[in-house]
């Protein structure tokens, strides 16, 4: 028959293991922000640097103007790749939670249909029909499941290329006009 105590034992066990890889992967996309956020404000202030040198060198308004256009471009540059940087590390981070998820809910349905076939076996006569709506109810969310999950992929690959050439339109837009 059934061994509640251990399916809950085993239960416990693997949502233990779930929280801490999600807390694993939480502490590693924190700590790779933080060090883009450190080397990002390294850049900027070495860039800052420059400027300011730059700036107070300068004799004429057409030395200032380059030099302003050259600060636009730059800070476009930067911004944008900072940008690319994060999304590239939220978007990891996302795809490694997902997996996670997909994992767990393919060992509940197998978990499911084993515990079914189980009850199958041990069932009193005349349970078939029981049993069959059973099976066909999981079948059902599981292919449900399946399709919401493709939805979902399919949502997030098309907003990752939006972003990308969003990006890309933007600074492609602001360079010629500086």
């Amino acid at each position: 028959m059934f061994n509640t105590t251990e399916q809950y034992s085993e239960f416990n066990k693997s949502m233990v293991n779930s929280a801490l890889q999600m807390a694993k992967i939480s502490m590693d996309t924190a700590e790779r922000i933080m060090g883009l956020n450190l080397e990002a404000s390294k850049e900027n202030f070495a860039h800052l640097s420059d400027t300011l040198k730059n700036l107070s060198e300068v004799r004429d308004p057409q030395a200032l103007a380059t030099i302003r256009n050259q600060i636009n471009e730059k800070l476009v540059a930067k911004s944008t790749g900072y940008a690319r940087s994060v999304y590239d590390l939220t978007t990891n981070a996302q795809a490694q939670f997902t997996a996670l998820v997909e994992s767990h809910i393919a060992n509940l349905n197998q978990t499911v249909t084993s515990n079914i076939d189980k009850a199958v076996k041990s069932a009193p006569a005349g349970a078939d029909v029981a049993i069959a709506a059973i099976k066909s109810t999981v079948a059902a969310t599981t292919a449900a499941l399946d399709g919401v999950t493709k939805t979902a992929k399919q949502v997030a690959s098309f907003t990752d290329a939006s972003i990308k050439a969003t990006v890309d339109a933007a600074s492609a837009a602001i360079k010629p006009a500086v």
